[in-house]
């Protein structure tokens, strides 16, 4: 049985994780994986002794489990959250706004960018924004103050056409990653950091950081700090956290982690309210310092599974294809 990193061997840099995975499971379960794409491994087909099935990676849906009515609303933030504060369920709240006039007249009032600025003094002119429905991090950033609300927005509106605006929350960062309820594996999440070399500065080392996310087509970190702080050199092998965004996807780490049954039980409930089967729950715990503060941060209906890759968990990857061959019907149940 071939591992998953002999199957990244001689494919391009950029072939899809999914597919990697699709690939592993295929030739543990017996099935025939075929690439649609001329080996760009962003179309492919899934083949049993009676059925074939085609799949997409990329910015395809990856979990035909999930309907695409639930897999819409979940990305949605704004959405999603209305959905589960209607179920009962706390969340970090937020409003959202639109950053052109385009399809002006298909919405509501009060949703403007103008309109930004009054929820942005509610929130004492500090809150975390992100785009609407944006994923991996993309343009996750604190704001502070009114003249960077503004170089904010402006930045998004390249990328995006909407974004929502919540309150600053602090607390421990977990994800909960479910199959029909069940849990496949929790994690607590951390923020990315910089790793000092004891030679480069922070401008230096966060240039460096920039310039890497943005060659993966995510924003680079905005940081607002005083010039000498910026110039500061991090002493070799000192970690300098970085604020905002904690997605694995753009530098924030994760370790396996058993949380809590009333974590747990919580992100049950919202992948349940969505409608998803799979799902990757976002959540803060111990708010404040409140053990009893739980609030769901966003459900994730095309969650990446990377994470499980990086810790040599093969086996959980395999158990999430099993579902996914198995309720397609390429595989007896």
């Amino acid at each position: 049985m071939r591992n998953l990193r002999d199957l990244r061997v001689g494919k391009p840099a950029f072939y899809p994780d999914q597919s990697v995975y699709a690939e592993y499971a295929c030739g543990r379960f017996e099935l025939k994986f075929r690439d649609l794409d001329g080996g760009t491994g962003l179309l492919f087909s899934v083949t049993s002794k009676t059925k074939s099935v085609q799949f997409g990676a990329g910015r395809c849906s990856w979990y035909p489990q999930n309907n695409s009515t639930a897999a819409t609303l979940a990305s949605d933030k704004y959405f999603a959250n209305r959905i589960l504060e209607h179920a009962g369920i706390a969340t970090l709240g937020g409003e959202y706004f639109f950053l052109s006039e385009r399809h002006r007249a298909h919405r509501p009032e009060g949703h403007e960018r103008q309109d930004a600025l009054a929820c942005f003094s509610g929130l004492h002119f500090a809150a975390f924004a992100k785009p609407l429905t944006g994923s991996r991090g993309d343009f996750a950033e604190i704001v502070h103050g009114e003249a960077a609300l503004d170089r904010y927005l402006s930045r998004v509106a390249q990328h995006y056409d909407s974004v929502l605006i919540q309150p600053i929350v602090a607390g421990r960062e977990y994800r909960i990653f479910l199959l029909d309820g069940e849990i496949v594996y929790g994690a607590g999440k951390h923020p990315p950091f910089l790793l000092g070399d004891g030679v480069r500065s922070i401008r230096d080392l966060l240039v460096a950081h920039n310039s890497d996310l943005q060659a993966r087509g995510l924003s680079p970190i905005a940081v607002t700090m005083t010039e000498p702080l910026l110039d500061t050199v991090l002493g070799a092998g000192t970690h300098w956290e970085i604020p905002g965004r904690t997605n694995f996807s753009a530098g924030g780490t994760m370790e396996l982690e058993q949380p809590r049954a009333e974590i747990v039980a919580m992100a049950t409930d919202a992948a349940r309210a969505l409608g998803l089967r799979v799902a990757a729950v976002d959540l803060f715990a111990d708010i404040g310092g409140d053990p009893d503060d739980l609030r769901i941060i966003e459900v994730n209906s095309n969650p990446s599974i990377r994470f499980l890759e990086e810790v040599d968990r093969a086996d959980l990857i395999l158990k999430i294809w099993h579902h996914t061959f198995s309720i397609l019907g390429l595989l007896d149940v």
